[in-house]
C-alpha cells in the first residue's frame, strides 16, 4: 500500500508544470496579458459599488454553495441506484432507468424547471388539503423546485456515468470476493461501489463543474442566488461590464477549488488499475 501511495504521489507532482516550463516563451506571453488585462480592469473600470453589495454577494454564493453541494448530493445518491439498476436490475426496472436518463438528458434544464415551478408549483395551491398541510411552507417557495430541477439533472447525468463505472469493474475481482465468502452486500459495500466511485471521480469533477453553471438558472424562478444579486447591482447602478467580469471571477475561482479539491481526492484513493 505505502508503494502504491508513493507512485501516485510521485505521478501527482510530475504532472505539475516545473518552473522552467513556466519560463517557455507562450506561457511567458500568456502570463504579461492576463496580467495587462488585470491592471486595466483594476484601474480604468468602476469598482466603488463592490462594498456597498458585499454582504448580498456573500449570501448569493451561500445560496450557490448551498445548492450546488445539496443538489449534487442527493443526486448522486440516486445516480447510484439507477447506474446499478441498468447493470443489474430486472428488465422492467432497467428500461424505467433508461427512459428516465433519456428524457431528462435529451431536454433543457431550463424546460425542467419551468415545468416543475410553473406547472407543478401551480397545481398545488388549488388543493386545499396541500394548502393545510405542513409542507405548504415550502411547497410555496422557489428553492425546493430549483432543487428538485437540479437533483433530477444531476442525477440523470451521473446515473448512466455511474451505470458505465459499475460495468467496468473487473469480473474476476467481484468473483474473488464471492469466493472468499463475503455476502453480495459486503461484496457491494467493499468492492464494487468503492472500485465504481473510484473510476467516475474524474467524469464526476467535470459534472459537478457543470452543475456549479447550471446553478444560475433557479434565478430564472426568483431564487436569489450569487447570479441573481448581480443582476440587481446591474439594473441598479447602470453598469455592465464590471459585475459581469465580477460574477465570472467568482465562477473560475469556485471551479478551480472544485477541480483540486476532486484531484486531491483522486490521489488520495490508491486503487489498482483503476
Amino acid at each position: 500500500m505505502s508503494g502504491e501511495s508513493s507512485t501516485i504521489e510521485v505521478t501527482a507532482l510530475t504532472d505539475l508544470p516545473s518552473g522552467r516550463d513556466l519560463l517557455k516563451p507562450h506561457r511567458i506571453a500568456l502570463i504579461a496579458i492576463a496580467a495587462v488585462m488585470v491592471f486595466c480592469i483594476a484601474w480604468f473600470m468602476r469598482w466603488d459599488w463592490l462594498p456597498e453589495y458585499a454582504g448580498r454577494l456573500a449570501q448569493g454564493v451561500w445560496v450557490t454553495l448551498l445548492m450546488l453541494f445539496s443538489t449534487a448530493s442527493l443526486g448522486f445518491l440516486f445516480a447510484v441506484p439507477l447506474g446499478l439498476v441498468q447493470v443489474t436490475g430486472p428488465w422492467p426496472l432497467k428500461m424505467l432507468a433508461k427512459g428516465f436518463c433519456t428524457v431528462i438528458r435529451g431536454t433543457p434544464l431550463l424546460l425542467q424547471l419551468w415545468l416543475l415551478y410553473y406547472g407543478l408549483g401551480s397545481l398545488f395551491p388549488q388543493y386545499p388539503e396541500i394548502r393545510q398541510s405542513f409542507l405548504w411552507p415550502y411547497l410555496r417557495e422557489a428553492w425546493p423546485y430549483g432543487v428538485a430541477a437540479l437533483t433530477i439533472s444531476f442525477a440523470a447525468y451521473e446515473g448512466e456515468v455511474m451505470r458505465g463505472a459499475f460495468a467496468g469493474v473487473p469480473a474476476g475481482e467481484l468473483e474473488a470476493a464471492r469466493a472468499y465468502g463475503m455476502s453480495r452486500w459486503k461484496v457491494f459495500r467493499r468492492i464494487w461501489l468503492p472500485r465504481a466511485v473510484h473510476r467516475a471521480l474524474p467524469t464526476l469533477n467535470g459534472e459537478t463543474v457543470l452543475q456549479l453553471k447550471s446553478t444560475p438558472l433557479v434565478a430564472t424562478i426568483t431564487v436569489v442566488d450569487v447570479y441573481a444579486v448581480i443582476s440587481k447591482i446591474r439594473q441598479t447602478t447602470y453598469l455592465t461590464y464590471e459585475p459581469l467580469l465580477f460574477l465570472a471571477l467568482i465562477y473560475l475561482c469556485l471551479t478551480a477549488i472544485l477541480v483540486v479539491a476532486f484531484r486531491t481526492l483522486e490521489n488520495k484513493i490508491p486503487t489498482r488499475g483503476a
